[in-house]
């Protein structure tokens, strides 16, 4: 049950990593180093990346930190954000559903090796998702565990709590936004059934259930159904061609 254009319109990741030097050379390098390694089909962006700080980091981070998981950022992740030097976009190849949770994993390592590499702080364009350094390290040895086991439901999972944003507030509903990142519909809460934790909760429950028993038996089982309404345009980052999975209210 997709969205007549969900296979026209593909998913893809915009990473946006920041540097305690004013020249891009040495996150550009390094980006480059693992493309040739293994972020295959990913590319820097040299539109937008600048070697000079960007005065609106400050405010985006701060919208985008993960405020779900305790402790995802620090004061000295905040303090990174406030005194970068430099800005580098890192793009990611257009994904489908099938390879979805593959390529997000692959962001995921690449997001280890520039953390390494000399990277201050890290944010996922495409939900608009910003960790600290060490839960970005954390998720990223959670994502080995899970390919080393492989185990693509756990690595699915993973990628989620790495990439998606969730809960956003709408008129009627708690949101997640992302969700296409792995090859998932996005899972939307009705707020007079759910706390915002609950919420999370449920979303993150749901999407489990889609990846590994598929669409259709979730919506039957949880009387829930596919919407391909969306506030965000074809063209943008965060839509989502799979559609939404609205929960009844």
């Amino acid at each position: 049950m997709d969205s007549p254009g969900s296979d026209a319109v593909k998913a893809r990741h915009v990473l946006c990593f920041l540097g305690k030097e004013r020249d891009l050379a040495p996150l550009s390098d390094a980006a480059s180093d693992a493309i040739r390694e293994f972020a295959n089909g990913f590319s820097v962006d040299e539109t937008y990346s600048q070697a000079e700080p960007d005065e609106r980091m400050a405010r985006s981070f701060d919208v985008c930190w993960d405020r779900v998981e305790p402790g995802a950022w620090a004061k000295t992740d905040e303090a990174a954000v406030a005194s970068h030097q430099s800005v580098l976009y890192v793009l990611g190849p257009p994904m489908t559903k099938s390879n979805a949770v593959t390529v997000s994993t692959g962001a995921l390592f690449l997001v280890d090796y520039m953390i390494d590499k000399g990277a201050v702080a890290v944010k996922g364009e495409s939900a608009g998702i910003a960790h600290g350094l060490a839960r970005w390290k954390q998720l990223a040895l959670q994502g080995a565990a899970a390919l080393k086991a492989d185990d693509p439901l756990g690595q699915g999972r993973i990628g989620r709590l790495a990439f998606a944003k969730r809960p956003l507030s709408a008129r009627d509903y708690l949101e997640s936004v992302g969700f296409h990142l792995v090859g998932l519909p996005e899972v939307y809460v009705p707020k007079s059934q759910a706390s915002e934790r609950a919420a999370v909760a449920t979303m993150d429950a749901v999407a489990d259930e889609i990846a590994a028993q598929g669409l259709e038996a979730t919506l039957e089982k949880r009387g829930a159904s596919l919407s391909f309404d969306s506030q965000y345009a074809e063209d943008e980052f965060k839509f989502n061609p799979y559609g939404t999975v609205r929960l009844a209210g």
